[in-house]
């Protein structure tokens, strides 16, 4: 098993860090800490309808891209964030592939992941119609490591980590991250089991924010409501947050009784998939950065709706310059900002004046039909 080091910056690419006004010489240099399993997404958009048995349908698009918790480690770095992530990588062609952009075309710290030999890359096939996605995913749990736990320290100290909670599984990692300092935020996934037991979720009662879905939620805590959810959910974490897709989301901070409901933004959505992943990398900034509540779920709902305008999961993330863009186009509306998007006007404070000035920059990473081209167009 081997591993490579070193975090990689974007030349030619300005950067905004949400946290300058927080830092302090203390800090560990370590932001967001995360784990999991990385897969080589390939995602087929333009699909009419759903495949039909027996016949061959044809995707109007394609694209390539790294996968699965690299979703939210792209996420996180775009948004500059000092990102660290350590997971398994196959020793073939799509774990070169996907090594190399996280480390070099997103300068994310891979220093704690490691490269396997005779060890293939997982790999999902998403399908992207009618507002959802289906996915085929192959893979092999990749062998432990050979020391004595998961990762070279256990885990290193961070601002923050990202947990995926899973019933009846309980990683030790989350509680000695949490242990070293780190704020935990996680998501949870389908309980296939059908039980939906809040307290069959390991790692819970880590937490600081917990960000499950709508339908999720609402399984969990036996309410009829995402609202009643929340504040369910918020007896057991100090800030929970329920997704409820293009309908925004809706939040409650257990220990101040604050509530915030933010509506979505309506875009032309291309593909899905990573949206949660990018919502949750959007309220983890705004939190580490100390931003009232209703502007943490503004700016999530706003970095989701920008990824779902681009293929794939993890180049769908907007980074500071998409943002920029975005809110310089809705100021420039006959008329001025709509009644409805009038809260997004803390971005004013947030964004230098440099960035609400279109400029030419590099263009962004996104997903492509295959893996790589052996020579620049």
């Amino acid at each position: 098993m081997t591993s490579r080091n070193g975090p990689h910056h974007h030349p030619g690419r300005a950067e905004l860090d949400p946290l300058r006004g927080v830092r302090t010489p203390q800090d560990p240099g370590c932001d967001v800490f995360l784990t999991g399993t990385v897969f080589l997404d390939i995602i087929f958009t333009g699909l009419d309808s759903a495949p039909v048995r027996g016949t061959e349908s044809w995707a109007r698009g394609m694209g390539s891209s790294p996968g699965g918790v690299a979703n939210m480690a792209t996420a996180l770095a775009r948004l500059g964030l000092r990102t660290s992530l350590a997971a398994a990588f196959g020793d073939d062609h799509y774990g070169e592939y996907c090594w190399d952009a996280l480390a070099q075309g997103e300068g994310i710290d891979l220093s704690m992941s490691r490269t396997i030999p005779g060890w293939h890359s997982p790999v999902t096939v998403s399908m992207a119609y009618e507002g959802e996605r289906t996915m085929i995913s192959h893979g092999h749990e990749a062998p432990p490591p050979a020391g004595p736990g998961p990762f070279p320290e256990c885990p290193p100290r961070a601002r923050a980590a990202v947990a995926s909670l899973e019933p009846g599984r309980r990683e030790e990692w989350i509680a000695s991250a949490a242990g070293r300092g780190a704020r935990i935020f996680a998501d949870v996934g389908w309980d296939d089991s059908g039980r939906w037991d809040l307290a069959a979720l390991g790692g819970l009662e880590h937490c600081e924010a917990f960000l499950p879905n709508a339908g999720e939620a609402v399984r969990y805590t036996r309410t009829d409501s995402p609202q009643a959810a929340a504040r369910a959910l918020a007896e057991h974490v100090p800030i929970a947050v329920v997704t409820m897709g293009a309908e925004g989301s809706y939040a409650v901070d257990g220990r101040t009784g604050e509530t915030a409901l933010v509506p979505g933004i309506a875009v032309e959505e291309l593909d899905p998939t990573g949206a949660g992943d990018v919502y949750v990398a959007g309220f983890l900034t705004g939190t580490l950065a100390g931003w009232p509540l209703a502007d943490r779920l503004a700016f999530a709902g706003l970095t989701a709706a920008l990824s779902v305008q681009e293929f794939g999961g993890s180049l769908s993330a907007p980074g500071w310059e998409e943002v920029a863009a975005w809110w310089r186009r809705v100021r420039a509306l006959p008329g001025g900002v709509p009644q409805e998007l009038r809260h997004y006007g803390f971005l004013d404070d947030l964004l230098p004046d440099s960035a609400l000035r279109p400029e030419p920059c590099e263009p962004r990473r996104r997903a492509v039909p295959t893996i790589g081209f052996r020579h620049s167009a």
